[in-house]
């Protein structure tokens, strides 16, 4: 048993932590949840001894092991990767020592039935135990296996540490927790840098964790598929259910229904109670009743409901400038690294309004191509043309990465902020929950969340008509997630989301690129839409499926190649005319204001006029394109 005893921790005016208590056992797995900045991560480096809390202790039976797997490590090595991880047997080593002291003094000793004879034999017995566990026979071998579970190719094993991203360095602390596997197992966000083949090795492994486990995360399924007891910590306190996540939203919202038709039905006997006591105090002969019923009711035990977290990111993006219509343009584009081929033949059109998903298997180039629209990378041969008047704004996987852990808060949104923003920024920040003392905050004592609202922060306050985020979920909440969705649904310009995350792209895009096999294609629809066309069930399916399959299998059928095209033909038909409609909407509002207008030598009617004549233009066009389509698919009858 692990015991948190009024566990306390205040930083200013801000109580983080309000005299918790909880009891954790062994063989629980525990998914500790919570919006960002409400102290997971804090109660998590207190379980650990790296924070001591203001009040309460932790209270774990003698001789038992801790290991914590943080958000951020920092490595300056030059082993291998191999040797690097194996570093994690020195705990191995001293058991071994301290066995052969145990053993030395148990023989020198005669006192067999005294106490500390007794003590001694039973701390060699927890020592062997351990000794066993850790199966000092086959270190390398388990060693090889874990690191492969992980995602590292046998190959690299002998590669320098210090070859690989943080992401990577972040697996081999991983490994070797999970290869000492310590009593108590404390992992804060552990998949934000895995893949999924890779998360779903780690799921299987802890199911069948010894010992008791600890899991920050904000990924449903994760959750979902290995924690049998969650706690959210809200405003403090922690709301503690038996369970897996989805379990735990549906009890949490029963316990408090429970708890307000309680409360109200409380609140109606105490209301009825005051109403007879004020009445029988009017009265002489009724007073000393009057007297004893006011005493039962200052015993009554009052439900209290407790006070719920309802802050929010409010998230606004500056005004789109207008685009021409066509972003960018990418023909036959190759990219490689060296010889490993990414990408292969890719083409792609990003018109002005597009949403687009980029889904698929980590390594197939959905980053890479990111980069190489934003001008970060090169490319090898094909062509990428770019609009006129795009501004684009670029969120990066490592974008936390680059925050200055210096500076503060405000520093950092100052120094990003263009000039006329730069009278906002405090405004701008307390949207993003970074009010009062938090915006003084060193970004050094941040939160993973707190880094990913602040870099939002940061980018939204540019003004840009195309949106690239690589992986934006990363370390946000829930709620956050849910919150930054609906901005982007309501976002007027171009976006690209390259995430993993079905419930953040569902209704969010109106296409999805998959890369596959190095090449890229094309599905007119959210992500629900291309899941049903491959025949997939969850976005897992899809990073692990590296070669044609399912939905790509029924191609050699040339009557189903056929509805297949029918398909996408009347898809894009559908997506035309909701552009067209769009455009005459607007067509018609430019009209009504240019008829008005009696000064026509006004920059606002010269404007207005030049606005009215490029959206007929676009609207022919368009228009054109949509009786194409529709003789198209008359053919295909």
């Amino acid at each position: 048993m692990i015991y948190l005893k009024d566990i306390y921790i205040k930083y200013g005016d801000r109580v983080l932590l309000d005299h918790i208590n909880l009891m954790l056992k062994k063989g629980e797995r525990i998914g500790l949840i919570g919006r960002n900045g409400a102290g997971k991560s804090t109660l998590l480096r207190v379980i650990a001894g790296i924070h001591k809390p203001d009040n309460g202790e932790i209270a774990m039976p003698s001789g038992s092991t801790t290991g914590y797997l943080q958000q951020e490590i920092d490595f300056t090595i030059n082993r291998s990767i191999l040797e690097e991880t194996m570093e994690c047997f020195t705990e191995l080593k001293k058991i071994e020592n301290e066995l052969h002291e145990l053993n030395m003094e148990l023989e020198s000793r005669q006192d067999y039935e005294s106490d500390d004879y007794m003590l001694l034999l039973e701390k060699l017995s927890v020592f062997t135990d351990r000794l066993s566990y850790l199966d000092s026979a086959n270190q390398e071998g388990n060693t090889v296996k874990v690191l492969k579970g992980l995602g590292f190719e046998e190959s690299q094993l002998h590669h320098p540490v210090s070859t690989l991203s943080g992401g990577w360095k972040m697996r081999i602390e991983l490994a070797k927790l999970l290869l000492t596997a310590p009593d108590l197992l404390l992992l804060d966000e552990p998949t934000n840098h895995l893949d999924i083949e890779s998360i779903m090795w780690v799921e299987q492994y802890l199911t069948n964790y010894p010992g008791t486990v600890i899991i920050i995360s904000h990924d449903i399924q994760f959750l979902d598929n290995t924690v049998n007891r969650v706690i959210e910590i809200e405003l403090g306190k922690p709301i503690d259910i038996k369970g897996n996540y989805s379990h735990f939203t549906i009890e949490k919202e029963k316990q408090r229904e429970v708890l307000e038709s309680a409360f109200a039905n409380q609140q109606k006997v105490i209301e009825q109670k005051e109403r007879t006591i004020k009445r029988f105090m009017a009265k002489a002969t009724k007073t000393t009743m009057a007297q004893s019923m006011q005493k039962q009711l200052d015993k009554m035990e009052r439900i209290a409901i407790p006070d719920t977290d309802n802050s929010e990111m409010k998230i606004k993006f500056s005004e789109v400038p207008r685009a021409a219509r066509v972003i960018a343009k990418i023909e036959n584009l190759y990219k490689s690294y060296g010889e490993k081929e990414v990408i292969r033949n890719c083409n792609l059109v990003l018109e002005r309004g597009d949403k687009i998903a980029f889904v698929g298997q980590n390594g197939q180039g959905k980053s890479t191509l990111a980069k190489i629209l934003t001008g970060r990378l090169p490319f090898d041969s094909g062509t990428l043309e770019r609009g006129d008047n795009t501004f684009l704004t670029f969120y990066a996987q490592d974008e936390t990465d680059q925050l200055d852990r210096s500076m503060t808060v405000l520093e950092v949104a100052e120094e990003a902020a263009p000039p006329d923003k730069k009278h906002r920024v405090r405004h701008i920040l307390g949207a993003f929950m970074f009010s009062g003392e938090d915006a003084e905050k060193k970004v050094s004592v941040l939160s993973g969340g707190e880094k990913s609202r602040l870099s939002l922060a940061c980018k939204i306050m540019h003004p840009a008509n195309l949106i690239i985020l690589d992986e934006p979920t990363n370390h946000l909440d829930i709620r956050a997630k849910n919150i930054l969705k609906q901005a982007l649904i309501h976002y007027d310009g171009a976006l690209i989301v390259v995430s993993h995350d079905r419930h953040f792209l569902a209704g969010l895009t109106d296409k999805v690129y998959e890369f596959r096999d190095h090449q890229v294609r094309e599905y007119l629809g959210d992500i629900n839409y291309f899941l049903d066309k491959r025949k997939m069930d969850s976005m897992r399916e899809v990073e692990m499926s590296t070669t044609s399959q399912s939905g790509d299998n029924k191609d050699s059928n040339p009557s189903n190649q056929n509805r297949d095209s029918k398909k996408q033909l009347h898809r894009k038909v559908q997506y035309l005319e909701k552009e067209i409609h769009n455009i005459e909407e607007e067509l018609k509002k430019l009209r009504h204001s240019l008829a008005v207008t009696s000064d026509y030598a006004s920059e606002d009617y010269i404007r207005t006029s030049k606005k009215f004549s490029q959206l007929e233009q676009e609207l022919n066009s368009k228009m054109h394109i949509w009786e194409n389509l529709v003789s198209e698919i008359e053919t295909m009858a």
